[in-house]
């Protein structure tokens, strides 16, 4: 196996997961288990909002607009702006994923971001938050950007594309199951991050193996 580059994806793996802040949230505001979680994907699928505001169809006011009128369709009361500022202002980035990422590009692979995310302000605003970031990666594809979001499998090529890379040369790191399984189907090696020090042993293993087997 020949492995060329890696690419990771930022929340649940080079940032924390929003997943717990959200679960806390809807705990904190007297929302239902998984609330928002049937919010985002019980309303006209890859058609709802959710997938439109990361496909970059929707600006964040105009997603807030609707996912209330969601929540309020659901029979509860939440507020999306309030929800949305405050995952923003929670997310904080892995250090050890950070250093992983250096790593990787020390042994001479190439590395990328590959991310469902969304813009909140401007564009400028957007692209100044995350200017120290993209830095670190060889190629930088945000599905807000794109047009396309994981797990359409033509933003996994549109990655490796940009790379200069086949699919089966790379290692994909993702922290949901859909993403990784469209991931596979094109050949790519997954790891699933839960843990972060589990999921970095098993980069480590892989490209130790790529070196082995490259002599």
């Amino acid at each position: 196996m020949t492995i060329e580059a890696v690419i990771f994806d930022l929340g649940g793996v080079v940032f924390e997961s929003p997943l717990a802040f959200i679960r806390e949230y809807e705990s904190r505001h007297g929302l239902p288990e998984n609330f928002i979680a049937r919010i985002v994907g019980g309303y006209a699928g890859i058609d709802g909002v959710w997938h439109r505001l990361e496909r970059g169809e929707l600006t964040i006011a105009q997603f807030c607009d609707q996912f209330d009128a969601d929540i309020r369709a659901a029979g509860e009361r939440a507020s999306s702006a309030h929800l949305m500022n405050e995952m923003a202002e929670r997310s904080a980035l892995r250090p050890a994923m950070l250093d992983a990422i250096r790593s990787v590009r020390a042994r001479g692979l190439k590395v990328a971001a590959l991310t469902n995310n969304w813009m909140m302000g401007s564009e400028h605003e957007h692209d100044t938050r995350l200017e120290l970031l993209r830095a670190e990666f060889h190629v930088f594809v945000e599905s807000c950007k794109v047009g396309l979001r994981k797990p359409d499998a033509r933003i996994y090529e549109l990655t490796c594309e940009r790379l200069g890379v086949v699919p089966s040369s790379a290692v994909f790191l993702d922290d949901m199951g859909q993403n990784l399984k469209a991931a596979r189907l094109l050949g790519m090696t997954t790891i699933k991050v839960g843990d972060p020090a589990v999921a970095l042993s098993e980069l480590e293993r892989i490209l130790d193996g790529r070196e082995t087997a490259l002599g």
